[in-house]
């Protein structure tokens, strides 16, 4: 599957299209704290399919403490002996927090069936049991929102080409990226499985077309917005208490050491 073509957007409207979703979001925050809503947004799609970009603009203006990225990293040796989905319900939010999963238990229908990272046994059980857990989910009155970033191969390409081009970038690839071009018909043999498994009504997959990361992060936040049935909590304006000017502290006499002003 390929979306349609994608459409462009000026930086100047992009930046003014975010900032109203940014502001949308933070009403969203104080509307979970105090309702004591739990949310968990799951991102998942090929590797530098534009997830972390998206991820990035939602927390960009919010509070970590309710807002809280999951990119777990490969599991412990403990850990792989544990029922599979217990590191991630490790995580899952409290009352008031919205949980952001960069990758998810879904690494089980995705990279570990493709780089050999578990068993076709293993992957099919994982689709099989996936839906039922899920619907517990929500049972327990937690909002889940799962999106799939759809990138083409070609955009994947030139993305990769610029991590290796850019210095500030160079973290971003991973062996696995080294892989994801001569390993693309495998990856979306799996993907065709796991959407086929897991996109239910009571939990379906959302699918956002990233070939241009700017309308792919309006798209997704605001669908992400849409999702959730959050009212605006009106904002007491506090007034801030002014300097006691009659009995103001004389700071010590102390040399400090100042950083060295090169761009006063």
């Amino acid at each position: 599957m390929m979306a349609k073509k994608d459409k462009r957007i000026s930086n100047k409207q992009y930046e003014k299209e975010l900032y109203k979703l940014q502001v949308e979001l933070c009403k969203l925050q104080e509307w979970v704290k105090q309702s004591g809503q739990k949310i968990i947004i799951i991102f998942e799609g090929r590797d530098a399919a534009g997830k972390g970009g998206v991820i990035k603009r939602i927390v960009e203006k919010v509070s970590p403490r309710v807002f809280q990225i999951n990119a777990l990293p490969a599991p412990t040796e403990r850990q792989k002996t544990q029922m599979y989905f217990q590191r991630y319900i490790e995580r899952f939010p409290a009352a008031g927090e919205i949980i952001i999963f960069d990758r998810s238990w879904y690494n089980r229908a995705g990279v570990e069936p493709v780089m050999g990272f578990c068993s076709d046994e293993e992957s099919r059980d994982f689709l099989k049991h996936t839906p039922m857990i899920e619907q517990s989910i929500m049972d327990n009155n937690i909002i889940l929102l799962k999106y799939w970033f759809e990138v083409s191969q070609d955009v994947q390409a030139e993305r990769f080409q610029k991590r290796i081009d850019d210095p500030t970038k160079h973290w971003k690839l991973s062996p696995m990226d080294y892989k994801a071009q001569a390993m693309w018909d495998k990856y979306s043999e799996a993907k065709d499985k796991m959407f086929l498994a897991t996109d239910t009504k009571h939990a379906p997959w959302f699918v956002v077309n990233s070939n241009d990361k700017k309308t792919a992060r309006l798209n997704c936040i605001s669908h992400l917005l849409s999702q959730i049935p959050y009212e605006e909590i009106p904002f007491d304006k506090p007034e801030i208490e002014k300097p006691n000017t009659t009995r103001r502290y004389k700071p010590v006499s102390y040399d400090y050491n100042i950083v060295p002003e090169k761009w006063a």
